[in-house]
This record gives C-alpha cells, sequence and structure tokens, in this order.
C-alpha cells in the first residue's frame, strides 16, 4: 500500500490487488468498531461532489509478515454497519464544512 498527498492535502492510496491490477482511492475517513480499523474511500479520480460508491475496507494484518493490509469485509450486516456509520459522519463532517465557508462569507 503506498500513501501520498496530492497538492490539496488529500491522501491518494494506490492499491495493488491479489492478480497485480493497481486502483488509486482517495481516503475519507478511518474509525474503531468493535476493535477493527475500518477505512472509507472513493475512487481517487471522483469527487466528493459526485455520486459515488464508497469503498470502504478493514485493516488486518497479512499472515506471515503482520504488515498491515487492507481487505475487503465479507459480512454483510459488518459492512452496512459501518456503512451506515461512515456516511453519517461524512455528512456530519461535509455539512460542517459548509456551514463554516458560509460563516467565512458572511452568511
Amino acid at each position: 500500500m503506498k500513501e501520498n498527498q496530492n497538492e490539496y492535502g488529500n491522501d491518494i492510496l494506490t492499491l495493488t490487488d491479489d492478480d497485480g491490477n493497481t486502483l488509486e482511492l482517495e481516503h475519507l475517513d478511518t474509525l474503531e468498531y468493535q476493535g477493527d480499523t475500518y477505512m472509507a474511500f472513493i475512487p481517487a479520480e471522483m469527487s466528493v461532489e459526485d455520486e459515488y460508491e464508497l469503498m470502504i475496507l478493514r485493516v488486518e494484518p497479512e499472515e506471515g509478515t503482520g504488515e498491515e493490509i487492507l481487505a475487503t469485509i465479507e459480512d454483510e450486516d459488518l459492512l452496512q454497519t459501518v456503512f451506515q456509520i461512515f456516511s453519517e459522519r461524512l455528512e456530519n463532517y461535509f455539512e460542517e464544512q459548509e456551514q463554516e465557508e458560509l460563516s467565512r462569507e458572511g452568511y
């Protein structure tokens, strides 16, 4: 997992799957839930203003090396729960950002 920051400070990760395919993702948020760490992403070429599908991955140790890797979540109920938490957190974050921007503009 390689991590970069673009000129605006967003975290961009380049992930490589088991077949050697690469995908660039923008990291939006991280949360701890029931002892595990989860990360939310959108494709790097997308904007949060665009309609997008949130990608949620779990941080877990790789067998043998113990190195942290990002893995898909197989449990649909768990995925739905974590998705809901991320959705609420991101919605609140962007509402706060919008309010701050309006305050700066004098509204």
